[in-house]
């Protein structure tokens, strides 16, 4: 695999990402009864960025969960000898919730199929809502973000690598030629 063109770079990420947390905001008409839970690996660290943009906005703080989708995956058996669960974290009720669930890239639609599976072990939300930074198209499932970072159209043989900080060492979207 090599790099085939830096999409966007850390602050092209930064204002995406403010974009996308004022998209919810508005659509919401604030912060009653929202909660923001990230799907590992990166977007719980997106999922974090968004509750402190949101806390700079509002001056609220609203609840953050972490979601490890591991176990929930459709091809599990496949990789389940090399596969590492990780810990969910999700320390409060999401019945009746406005759940805004946050990932990197949006592909086929099989994480977050697998995440909305997970997500009803922990109760029945009133809304469960879809933010991803970026929608690269190819999808398997009939799924649609309600909330798209951006629109990065792809060939069969490209992927699409968003980089944080907190996981990476930089902030970054990558186009990457397999």
């Amino acid at each position: 695999m090599k790099t085939k063109a830096e999409i966007m770079d850390a602050q092209a990420v930064n204002r995406t990402l403010l974009r996308l947390t004022h998209e919810v905001l508005e659509k919401h008409h604030g912060t009653e009864d929202l909660v923001i839970i990230g799907i590992r690996n990166r977007g719980d660290s997106l999922a974090r960025r968004m509750i402190k943009f949101i806390k700079e906005i509002e001056g609220t703080d609203v609840p953050l969960g972490v979601l490890d989708i591991t176990l929930y995956r459709d091809d599990f058996q496949r990789f389940s000898e090399t596969a590492v669960v990780q810990e969910t974290i999700i320390p409060f009720d999401i019945s009746n919730k406005k759940v805004i669930l946050v990932d990197d890239v949006l592909y086929t639609g099989r994480t977050i199929r697998a995440a909305l599976d997970a997500l009803i072990d922990f109760g029945r939300p009133a809304i469960i809502q879809l933010a991803v930074f970026v929608d690269r198209g190819h999808r398997e499932l009939p799924i649609k973000a309600d909330y798209v970072g951006k629109n990065i159209p792809t060939a069969d043989n490209e992927q699409v690598k968003v980089h944080v900080k907190e996981v990476d060492n930089e902030d970054c979207v990558l186009l990457i030629e397999q």
